[in-house]
Formats: C-alpha cells, sequence, structure tokens
C-alpha cells in the first residue's frame, strides 16, 4: 500500500497551494528536510500582522529576530504586511532591536510588497533598510512622518507599481511631485487615504498629473478640497484611460454635472472596470442620482459598482431607480454589486441576481426581517462566490449591540446559493464555505455537502476595507 511519503514530489507544490494558513506550514516543514525545503519559502512568502492579533507587536520582533540572524529564510519574503507595530524599539538583552529590524528588512531582497501602516512606527532607518530591495513594486505607508522619518527619503523609491499614501502629513505631500517625477511612467496605482484633510487639493494634483500617465487605479478618501477639476487633470493627463476609479468623500463643491459632461467629452471611462462612490445625507439625492446614472453609461465596461453612506445610515427608497439603472445598463459585466450603511430592497437584490449572470460578489444591507427571504434571491444568481449581509441595528439594541447571524441560519442561506458559494458574512461576522464528501457504508463518494466553517483566509475580507471615510 502507498504511503503518503511516497507521493511524488511534483504533486507537493499543487497540494501545499491549497494551504492558507502559517501554521499549516509551519508544521509541513516539521515532517521531513524534503518537506521543509517545499513549505518554508511558502511559510516565509507572505508575513501580515494585524492589530487584532494577539501578542502581535511581540511576535513581529521575534519575526525580525528570525529574518536578521537567517538571511537564506528572509530571501523568501515577497510580501510583508505590518498593520500593528511597536512605535518605541529600545534595547533588550543587549540587542539593539532597531537595528535587528533594520538588519531584517535589508535580508529580505526579494521583497515586493511592503504595508507599514501604523502611525508612529515608521522611521528613517527603516526606509533606508527597505531600499536594499529591488524588487520592491508596492509599498503602502503612514504618511504622517511627524518628525519620525524624513519624506525626501521617499524619492529614493523608483519604478514603484504601487504608491499608497496613509492620513499624510503636508512635508509628505510636499515631496509627491518630485518622487512622482522619479517614479516614472511605472506606477500603475495611486492611493490617498485622509480624514477630511485639506492637503490635498486641486492645485497640487494638477501638478502631479504630468506625471500619472500610466495610471490605471486612482483612489482618494478624505481629500475634502479636492473637486471634479482636480480629478480631471488627472483623467486628462491618463492617455490609456483609467481602469479603476474611486472618490469617497471629497469637495462639496464637487459637480458631478460637470464632471459628467467631461467624462462623456473625452471618453475617459472607456476602460473603466471599478467605481467607488460616496453619498450623504447632505447630497441633493435625485440630482445626485440622475447624474450617477449618466456618468455610467452602457458603453462603460464596468464590473464593480460600490457605493456607500460616508455619514449616518440612509433609508431612501428613491435610491433603488439608481441601483435598477446600473444594474439595466450593466447586467451583461457586472461581477461586483457593492452597497454599504444604505438600505436596499429585496426587489431589487432579486432583480440583480436575476439579470447580473456574471455576479460573483454582493454586499448588501436589508432589513433583519428580511433574512429569511434572502436565500430565494441568492439562488438565482448562478457565479455568485462571495456575499456579505448587513443589517442595521434598532435603537433599542443599543449603541454596543451588533447582531450576529447564528452559524446555523448562515448554512441555510448557503445551501439555497449555487455551487460555487465560497464565503458568506453577516455583519461583523464571515465564515468560508467548505466542501466535505460524502461516502456510502462501503466507503464510495455519494455527493458533496458545503459548510460554514470559521474564515480561515490571510486577506481581511473584502466588505470590511470598502467604507473608510
Amino acid at each position: 500500500m502507498i504511503n503518503f511519503i511516497d507521493l511524488p514530489l511534483d504533486l507537493l507544490p499543487v497540494i501545499l497551494h491549497h494551504l492558507a494558513l502559517p501554521q499549516h506550514f509551519h508544521k509541513i516543514c516539521l515532517v521531513n528536510k524534503i518537506f521543509n525545503r517545499f513549505a518554508t519559502p511558502k511559510l516565509y512568502e507572505r508575513i501580515s500582522v494585524y492589530s487584532w492579533h494577539k501578542h502581535g507587536k511581540e511576535k513581529v520582533i521575534l519575526l525580525f529576530l528570525s529574518l536578521s540572524r537567517y538571511p537564506h529564510v528572509a530571501q523568501h519574503v515577497r510580501r510583508l504586511e505590518l498593520r500593528d507595530f511597536p512605535k518605541y524599539l529600545g534595547s533588550s538583552d543587549g540587542t539593539d532591536t532597531l537595528e535587528m529590524v533594520v538588519d531584517g528588512l535589508k535580508n529580505c531582497t526579494n521583497l515586493h510588497s511592503c504595508t507599514w501602516t501604523r502611525d508612529g512606527s515608521l522611521n528613517s532607518k527603516i526606509l533606508e533598510a527597505l531600499q536594499c530591495s529591488q524588487s520592491l513594486q508596492t509599498l503602502e505607508i503612514n504618511g504622517r512622518d511627524a518628525g519620525n522619518y524624513d519624506p525626501q527619503l521617499l524619492l529614493r523609491f523608483i519604478g514603484l507599481r504601487k504608491i499608497s499614501l496613509i492620513m499624510p502629513s503636508s512635508s509628505v505631500i510636499s515631496v509627491l511631485r518630485p518622487w512622482l517625477q522619479k517614479t516614472g511612467t511605472s506606477l500603475t496605482s495611486l492611493t490617498i487615504i485622509c480624514k477630511t484633510s485639506p492637503i490635498i487639493t486641486d492645485a497640487k494634483l494638477e501638478l502631479v498629473a504630468p506625471y500619472l500617465s500610466r495610471l490605471k487605479h486612482f483612489h482618494l478618501t478624505g481629500c475634502s478640497k479636492v473637486t471634479h477639476e482636480g480629478i480631471e487633470s488627472v483623467l486628462s493627463a491618463n492617455g490609456d484611460g483609467i481602469v479603476s476609479l474611486g472618490l469617497e468623500g471629497l469637495s462639496p463643491n464637487f459637480d458631478l454635472s460637470q464632471f459628467r459632461l467631461y467624462c462623456a467629452r473625452t471618453n475617459a471611462f472607456r476602460r473603466l472596470r471599478s467605481i467607488t462612490l460616496t453619498v450623504n445625507h447632505q447630497t441633493p439625492l435625485n440630482n445626485w442620482m440622475n447624474e450617477i446614472a449618466a456618468l455610467l453609461p452602457a458603453s462603460v465596461p464596468l464590473e464593480t459598482f460600490q457605493v456607500y453612506s460616508s455619514g449616518k445610515f440612509m433609508e431612501d427608497p428613491a435610491t433603488e431607480r439608481l441601483w435598477s439603472d446600473i444594474v439595466i445598463a450593466h447586467q451583461d459585466h457586472l461581477t461586483r454589486f457593492s452597497i454599504h450603511r444604505i438600505l436596499i430592497s429585496l426587489n431589487i437584490i432579486e432583480d440583480i441576481c436575476r439579470r447580473c449572470t456574471k455576479l460573483e460578489q454582493l454586499f448588501i444591507v436589508i432589513e433583519q426581517g428580511s433574512l429569511g427571504k434572502l436565500g430565494t434571491c441568492l439562488a438565482l444568481a448562478q457565479n455568485l462566490r462571495v456575499i456579505h449581509v448587513n443589517y442595521p441595528l434598532k435603537a433599542s439594541q443599543g449603541e454596543n449591540a451588533i447582531p450576529v447571524l447564528s452559524e446555523l441560519d448562515a448554512q441555510e442561506i448557503i445551501e439555497r446559493c449555487n455551487s460555487n458559494i465560497m464565503q458568506f458574512g453577516c455583519n461583523t461576522r464571515v465564515w468560508q464555505v467548505n466542501r466535505e464528501i460524502l461516502l456510502d457504508r462501503h466507503g464510495a463518494p455519494i455527493g458533496i455537502e458545503r459548510r460554514v466553517m470559521r474564515y480561515e483566509g490571510l486577506d481581511i475580507p473584502e466588505p470590511f476595507l470598502v467604507v473608510r471615510t
């Protein structure tokens, strides 16, 4: 009888490809030398530390201890995502912790992507160490230098394909123009996330626009001084056409009518696949809906449509006219339909699931009492893979009450869905949908049963990334 250890080595990478959690790869590394050789690169290929990880700050120091001591291990790191990190790196047991972190980063010579977002944890030595990787293509950092790092060091990161700045200070924005000038035509994605900041203006966007000629993905959040004129200057410099656009929490003086006319005149959305927009209670709703529907005619190859309320929860039946207009115009190619903080009716959900034959992801807000009927609507979507449902809190439930669907109720809903379903979420909880082969009493397979299980993916579920203002 063949043993597992006798499997051809060619199959091992295929088997490892289906694993996700670091602890799984850690156990495989301990099997024998051959398994260790295949599993170690997968274990270190992607490193992620989030603020909710237990003892995350202590573990990240141990991580860099390994990376600094074992360069052959550090060379496997391709993606480093640190969303939690100690603000103060002192010395302990005679070891300079900062130098250890710097040495570990210098050893990551094959690093492709770095995310370092905790406010106050980034410094000049860390930025200098990151520049040792000639493979770095993606840089996402906290942009509030606060004297912890020299913004001029950013000018040394050239050839990047993706730049994301979170809460940038005025000193960081002041180097944006020369930085983008040095980055050249390699940059395809630029994201700037603020919190109602006046630092980014139309004038600043006009200055950097000439260096964004190859931009495919452009997202601004919370830039309260940016109007349609600033966005138009960036799109005008873009020769190939924008693919993904996020306009979230921008100036109340943003003239949608003028922007629509500009896009129609220049055919700026000829390649647009994804758009993210915000609306709030101060927005003249009927006019806004008319302009958005006209901004996104059927000629736009839209695949992802995302809208959320940047203020209070909205419950206005009038919004359903816009959802219907978008579905009718783009039903043949929409793959994601995402509405947050805005109530949507079962009738519209049914229409979306019936018309949008390529729909894979659906994020919606419904009344809690509608959950029992939701499965009937979802059953119409033949390619649906990811669903996330939110329902609003009632005043009687209190501010801290966050209702979560039971696992049994979640199981009942996914059983109504098509066989492609992979993930289901409700409010703050997310499940992944696993498959279990059913056997008869002789051990022969007789079917496949789907079961909701605790989410084990490394990525933050997409619904938690959408709302940013």
